[in-house]
């Protein structure tokens, strides 16, 4: 068994399931609030139904914390869970936490964190917040436009379905890039085709 063949199984599981592409960057969104509010919120959570329609509320309610120090405005003078209509203290304070970093990093809109998430020193500081793992560091670099893989239970089971289990994170994150490089697909691509592919099946 050679080291290519775990990636070799998982690009014809791919080409099998969902063809050789194009597939689109899901395109994520420009509302900074709505970024922060669907990086916080969707973990474990049925998205179409359940995240999505309140992050398209939210930008309507609150057109002006479109970006991040807009929203802390409103965090400080509103209450997030009512606005969200999602009662989770958890999930507000993960909220509340990035904002407070990223405000004090400067991150102001999509265009500061898109840039500020390529210094491998910020992702770590992200990941100092509190609710924040490796994959929702991904997942926000994907809802401001960058092309990344973020492992959720989706594209881990996709990956056992064509044999691929066991892996850590980054081993599995990895998986996928050179999966992606196989099909000549962007990354971010390849992860929300799957995504869609599995959490459909659902």
């Amino acid at each position: 068994m050679t080291a290519l063949d775990p990636v070799q199984r998982l690009t014809a599981h791919v080409r099998t399931h969902l063809g050789d592409g194009p597939f689109p960057l899901p395109g994520g969104w420009t509302h900074m609030g709505a970024v922060i509010c669907d990086a916080s919120f969707q973990a474990r959570r049925k998205y179409e139904s359940t995240i999505r329609p309140r992050i398209l509320r939210l930008q309507t309610a609150w057109p002006d914390a479109a970006t991040v120090c807009g929203f802390q405005v409103r965090l400080a003078t509103e209450d997030l869970a009512v606005a969200m209509n999602f009662s989770s203290p958890r999930r507000v304070a993960t909220a509340y936490g990035i904002t407070d970093l990223l405000v004090a990093c400067g991150v102001d809109t999509r265009d500061d964190l898109h840039a500020w998430l390529d210094r491998q020193g910020n992702r770590a500081t992200l990941l100092a917040v509190k609710g924040v793992g490796p994959k929702t560091v991904d997942y926000i670099g994907n809802l401001v436009g960058r092309s990344q893989v973020a492992i959720d239970v989706h594209l881990r089971a996709f990956a056992a379905d064509a044999g691929v289990s066991g892996l850590g994170y980054e081993q599995l994150r990895a998986m996928y890039e050179a999966t992606a490089a196989a099909l000549r697909q962007e990354r971010g691509g390849l992860e929300h085709a799957v995504w869609r592919f599995k959490s459909q099946a659902m």
